[in-house]
């Protein structure tokens, strides 16, 4: 595959690889909370909600880390390889489940 060379291919790339590693996981949990939640009365429509809640905000999350990303590889006049675009794209997604599951937000 050929580099990119301009912002808004760079940011494609990184965003893509974010999208779909962060549908990954939410898919994947989603599946485990329609499963765990099958006979609750409710529990079905909370975990569609609950899901999708996370899925967008990690999505808005994505697009600005990504662009952010973009942007100072664009600055410093650098081509983006392919690899390097799935790792920062889930390399986000990886850093977004270690502070999910970790207590750094709660001691703030």
């Amino acid at each position: 595959m050929v580099p990119a060379h301009f912002f808004e291919e760079m940011w494609y790339w990184v965003f893509l690889w974010a999208l779909f590693s962060s549908l990954f996981v939410h898919g994947a949990v989603g599946v485990l909370m329609f499963v765990m939640l099958q006979r609750h009365r409710q529990g079905r429509l909370i975990s569609v909600i609950v899901v999708s809640i996370g899925f967008l905000g990690s999505v808005t999350g994505a697009m600005i880390t990504s662009a952010a990303v973009a942007g100072i590889y664009r600055v410093a006049g650098k081509n983006m390889a392919p690899l390097e675009a799935l790792v920062f794209g889930v390399g986000q997604t990886v850093l977004t489940l270690i502070i999910s599951f970790s207590r750094i937000l709660a001691t703030l």
